[in-house]
């Protein structure tokens, strides 16, 4: 497997964002001859937010006479596996959502996705996009996808339930969070909202508590093949969250949620707390009862200091929602993606508090979404940006990652199981 170890940096400083760039907007796409019919699969299930996904294709539609633009939509963890489904039947999708990474690597080198390098060299298309971003859908000097929106995983509260417990700041460090969750439970409050039947939710924790002991230098180190995922900093990133599990500061069933059983608990004020990403807001919209209440009492804080730690407090763990494009794909399929990916595409969609923070320079401004600034700001000041383990690490090592990261936090391995497990299956992945 032909894996890139090009470090992938997200320093999106403020003179980036405002910097001038060739922003390319599309405006005569290719027009469909005849009959022509785009698949398109996406994981936008929000009932309120469906409309506009539905908009953009009927307006690329409306420009090319003939086509048509298929959609599917489909849950998260439903998604993932149709996908995978589809791929093994050597039959992907025209458009679908990638979160870039080791994933979309992998069926890259299979063959399945389009390069779509030359495009993005025409008309300063790559150039419009915030070059970091960019940078999670290549490898090798090939570019498989175009990112759509980026942003990071962050700790949401409620306001009310800090206020309700006496907490008068959000924590900073570890032992300042951990301590915040026991004044919760000493309230009656449960801290913290977990659907770790996804596992993936969870995987968060351990993920960002490797980043904080062993920052930057730790991964490469693991990736590189110069250190290993058995590594110290990986041992303690285990450790660490034994002491907030130990603590049971979750709801009730947590193993079993789903993640939309656990933002559902979370969007009513049923738990203080979620450690979630940018899309937060917008998805629980439609799963609050008074969704402007909640939007009002939210806030956001960026995963705690771990004390002694090499990481720095502006590395951030994250990612985003991107676009591929199948190997068989018609032309349009990566004509239509442009269209969804121009600056006015961009500014309208952030203007609706939707696909946010934007990955297209010039956009940021149009965002109007106040819950969403906090973490805008944390991205502009970002040292290190890690894409989610579980989408950059190889499919095969990802599966580690989620399975024994989720035994961890049910109490059945302990930390240096963890880690070891992780170094033995990135050690056979990579054939060293």
């Amino acid at each position: 497997m032909s894996i890139s170890t090009n470090r992938r940096r997200f320093v999106v400083g403020g003179s980036a964002l405002a910097a001038s760039a060739a922003i390319w907007t599309h405006t005569s796409p290719a027009t469909a001859q005849d009959s022509t019919t785009i698949t398109w699969w996406h994981i936008t299930t929000q009932e309120d937010l469906q409309p506009i996904m539905q908009a953009a294709a009927d307006g690329f539609m409306e420009q090319n006479p003939g086509l048509q633009i298929e959609i599917t939509v489909l849950e998260n963890e439903a998604f993932k596996s149709k996908l995978a489904t589809s791929m093994q039947s050597g039959e992907p999708p025209d458009v679908f959502q990638s979160w870039g990474g080791g994933v979309l690597y992998e069926y890259a080198n299979a063959g399945l996705v389009r390069d779509i390098t030359e495009q993005l060299a025409q008309d300063g298309w790559g150039d419009s996009f915030v070059p970091s971003a960019l940078a999670l859908y290549g490898q090798d000097g090939q570019t498989f996808g175009v990112p759509w929106r980026t942003g990071m995983i962050g700790v949401w509260y409620r306001k009310s339930l800090f206020e309700q417990a006496g907490i008068e700041a959000p924590p900073e460090t570890w032992t300042e969070f951990l301590e915040t969750v026991e004044t919760l439970k000493g309230a009656g409050i449960t801290p913290i909202s977990l659907g770790e039947g996804d596992k993936w939710p969870g995987h968060f924790y351990w993920c960002y508590l490797a980043i904080r002991n062993g920052g930057q230098e730790a991964f490469e180190a693991a990736y590189s093949g110069e250190g290993s995922f058995a590594d110290e900093p990986f041992v303690k990133a285990g450790q660490d969250l034994q002491q907030l599990i130990e603590l049971e500061p979750f709801q009730s069933g947590f193993l079993g949620a789903t993640y939309p059983d656990a933002s559902t608990i979370f969007a009513n004020a049923g738990a203080a707390m979620e450690l979630m990403g940018h899309w937060s807001p917008s998805n629980m919209d439609g799963l609050a009862e008074d969704p402007e209440a909640m939007r009002a009492d939210l806030g956001w804080f960026p995963f705690p200091v771990v004390e002694g730690g090499a990481g720095l407090p502006t590395d951030v763990l994250g990612g985003g929602d991107g676009f591929a494009i199948g190997a068989n794909a018609d032309d349009l399929a990566v004509e239509f993606v442009r269209y969804m990916t121009s600056l006015e595409m961009q500014r309208d969609w952030a203007a609706q508090g939707f696909a946010v923070p934007p990955t297209v320079l010039g956009a940021e401004d149009a965002v109007t979404d106040q819950n969403l600034i906090p973490v805008m700001e944390a991205l502009a000041n970002a040292t290190y940006f890690q894409l989610y383990y579980d989408q950059f690490l190889p499919p095969a090592v990802a599966g580690v990652v989620l399975d024994e990261t989720q035994a961890l936090i049910a109490g059945q391995q302990s930390p240096e199981g963890v880690a070891e497990a992780i170094a033995a299956s990135f050690q056979q992945e990579m054939g060293s």
